[in-house]
């Protein structure tokens, strides 16, 4: 009886709380006032809290089949968590012996950079030693990180890494630079801003430089084709109201002109040992940054502040100075001007070029004309990763691991994945001829395909079967179902619907919906999915600055059995996966708990302006989205230049998984989502799956959503009447 007064005084001085609280807030939990050591044990199981789940049952007389089989359920867990600190600790002794081993071999003044593949394992490039650096940081101990950083031969690494990174800046080779250093001291350090900021720097320079190069999707006059300064002058306008956020013309104006020094430095070391057609006057390189800098002045100095139509003689210029100075191609000077000064904003709000508007269309829709495969690059080379079941594709002969060389007689090997894309999709009805081979074979084959319209799904299960569909139930005997959303299109919802009501028709007791990397989509489809499990009450609002509020809410009709529901989240999961998971979990509805990691942090929802007669879009930020408890779904920029790590979606189970975690998933996932040919020889070149029992070890996120899936259902027992 006391242990129970204890517990019920502890449990009423709990705080209430929602998901989406600082880490700290775990310990705040919902109030309880049902001392049942069962249910207490669930709820801690629900938290996270595996420890103290185990206290409320450990000294439990009465052993019932619930009692007994959560006991199942925290010693499964405490074997996860054992076994993967193990690995952990393994891992961290592994790299710890090769950076003694590296410190024994290595003489400070020979350590220099290669770009060679070759090198990749060389002990005297410094990608080699940082990259050992920073995955013995990884798996160390959080008492064990800051004696590392404080290591003498460490220190001495930083500092060699930051003077290479230098002498490559000042070759232009900024993309080495960062790949080859900054990547990775951000690893080693992640609490330095320093290196992050300077690490950005090198990228924007590197993306500036890959503007000005010609690839075999498109030259790079092709890429700036059509981009004009009255385009971004009507952009302007329509973000004054219609931006979520009060625009703030300086930072605009300075972001823009901090870019536009940062391009013509780049021009300045391009030109100067690889002239092109984008070369700029070299000798007024000085009456330019002076004109800039006079800029700036106006900016800083203005005691009222820089108001839009002053933004916009700004931008003439500017534009004005350059055609006086250094005369650089305009609409290079146009885009890097508008990308920056709308990065002011936010991250989301950008120009969509004309260039660039029929692949946004594409994207947006989920449906295009193409053959139907996925494709990726490995070791350098296009992959066909998957076909798609009835497509083009897969009737043709290709088949999945097949090279692709050429694309109507245009080699791949310097083709970026977006250029193969452009060149493999086409109209309806036309052909491409594809140059492939198998990966064990040197001969060479030709395959024609005539393009098709192609729609691709976006509900997958654990493991694809021969026939294109996808296996569902990943626990049969606690039939517990698992689906993995990959974005949110337009068919979205009702894919999964149908795959919904096929597994409610065979006795599903509890659903997994896998979240993870899934970055988004149509609002929408994220209330339309959200619907299904709520049967009344609000789903999301989005709040403009100016204007009404949406208030998007659930309807009873189409409502599905209030089942058990886990939904797992990671950093990847962003915009409508952040809405799903925040309003199943919220506190108003409480329909499901979350398990894995904080979300990606977007909060906020995009719209797309056309502009009449002319052929661009603006994307931008219009409204924020605040959960049915109000609660808003913060970004993560904002919370970081805030020193808070509060963004997004939190879990209730957190489960953080590390990079060979993450590897190891992708690759059993690959092997399970892959779809050959129709008529592949299962003989000759047997596809490679993996059981249920696999693909949960290899998933710690997985694993333990499927523990509270099953705990979830043993209280769900305990409710039913006899």
């Amino acid at each position: 009886m006391k242990k129970n007064i204890i517990i019920l005084v502890l449990l009423f001085s709990l705080n209430t709380s929602s998901v989406f609280a600082a880490e700290n807030s775990k310990l705040n939990q919902s109030l309880i006032v049902n001392v049942d050591p069962v249910k207490n044990a669930c709820f801690y199981i629900y938290k996270g809290d595996f420890d103290a789940a185990q206290d409320a049952i450990l000294y439990q007389e009465n052993r019932t089949d619930a009692v007994l089989q959560l006991s199942e359920v925290i010693k499964e867990y405490k074997i996860i968590e054992s076994d993967r600190e193990k690995v952990r600790y393994d891992l961290f002794k592994e790299h710890l012996d090769e950076l003694e081993d590296l410190q024994s071999k290595v003489d400070i003044n020979d350590i220099t950079y290669s770009s060679d593949i070759n090198d990749i394992n060389d002990v005297n490039n410094i990608t080699t030693i940082l990259s050992v650096i920073a995955k013995a940081g990884e798996y160390a101990a959080e008492t064990d990180k800051p004696v590392l950083l404080a290591d003498n031969f460490v220190k001495k690494i930083i500092i060699k890494s930051q003077n290479i990174a230098s002498d490559l800046e000042n070759e232009g080779k900024w993309l080495d630079a960062y790949i080859s250093c900054y990547t990775w001291l951000t690893a080693i350090d992640k609490d330095n801003s320093s290196y992050e900021d300077y690490a950005q720097q090198l990228l924007d320079k590197a993306n500036i430089a890959a503007g000005f190069e010609d690839s075999p999707c498109e030259t790079s006059e092709e890429r700036f084709y059509g981009i004009k300064a009255l385009m971004f002058e009507k952009t302007i306008d329509v973000l004054k109201f219609g931006h979520v956020k009060v625009v703030s013309y300086s930072e605009m104006a300075q972001k823009a002109i901090d870019r536009c020094k940062l391009l013509s430095d780049v021009l300045m070391t391009k030109n100067a040992s690889d002239p092109n057609k984008f070369e700029i006057d070299k000798s007024k390189y000085s009456s330019w940054i002076d004109g800039l800098n006079k800029i700036t002045n106006e900016v800083e100095n203005s005691l009222i502040g820089i108001s839009k139509d002053k933004f916009k003689s700004i931008f003439r210029q500017t534009l004005d100075l350059n055609k006086e100075t250094v005369n650089m191609h305009e609409p290079i000077l146009i885009a890097n001007f508008v990308e920056s000064a709308l990065g002011a904003l936010d991250q989301y709000t950008n120009m969509i070029w004309p260039r660039q508007v029929k692949e946004f269309d594409k994207m947006m829709t989920n449906e295009f004309t193409g053959i139907g495969i996925e494709i990726s690059k490995r070791g350098g080379f296009l992959t066909v990763s998957s076909l798609l079941p009835d497509t083009p594709a897969y009737f043709s002969g290709l088949d999945a691991d097949d090279i692709i060389l050429e694309v109507d007689g245009i080699e791949t090997k310097d083709m970026t994945l977006t250029c193969a894309v452009r060149h493999i999709t086409g109209p309806k009805d036309t052909d491409v001829t594809l140059t492939v081979k198998a990966p064990s074979e040197d001969k060479t084959r030709k395959i024609t395909i005539t393009r098709g319209v192609i729609t691709v799904r976006t509900i997958r299960g654990w493991q694809r079967l021969d026939d294109g569909d996808w296996q569902y139930v990943i626990d049969d005997k606690n039939k517990i179902g698992y689906i993995r959303m990959t974005n949110f299109s337009e068919k979205t919802s009702s894919e999964f619907e149908e795959v919904l009501k096929q597994l409610e028709k065979n006795k599903m007791q509890a659903l997994i919906l896998d979240l993870r990397f899934n970055p988004g989509g149509l609002l929408s489809t994220a209330a339309e999915i959200t619907d299904k499990f709520i049967d009344d009450g609000l789903v999301v609002t989005t709040r403009p600055r100016f204007g009404i509020w949406t208030y998007l809410s659930a309807h009873k009709k189409g409502t599905h059995p209030y089942y058990p529901l886990v939904v797992l989240i990671n950093s990847g999961s962003a915009s409508a996966s952040e809405i799903v998971s925040g309003a199943l979990a919220d506190k108003t509805h409480q329909r499901a708990t979350l398990v894995g990691q904080r979300t990606h942090g977007k909060g906020s929802v995009q719209t797309i302006t056309n502009y009449p007669g002319d052929t661009a879009k603006l994307k931008y930020t219009m409204a924020y989205y605040h959960l049915p408890s109000g609660q808003r779904v913060e970004s993560k920029d904002a919370m970081k230049k805030q020193g808070r790590e509060d963004w997004g979606v939190a879990p209730d189970v957190e489960v953080v998984l590390r990079s060979n975690e993450v590897k190891k998933m992708f690759d059993v996932r690959r092997d399970n989502d892959v779809l050959v040919k129709s008529g592949h020889d299962n003989g000759k070149t047997p596809l490679k799956r993996h059981g249920v029992d696999e693909v949960v070890e290899s998933d710690p996120q997985l694993a333990v959503g499927l523990l509270v899936a099953r705990t979830k259902l043993i209280e769900k027992s305990l409710n039913k009447t006899p």
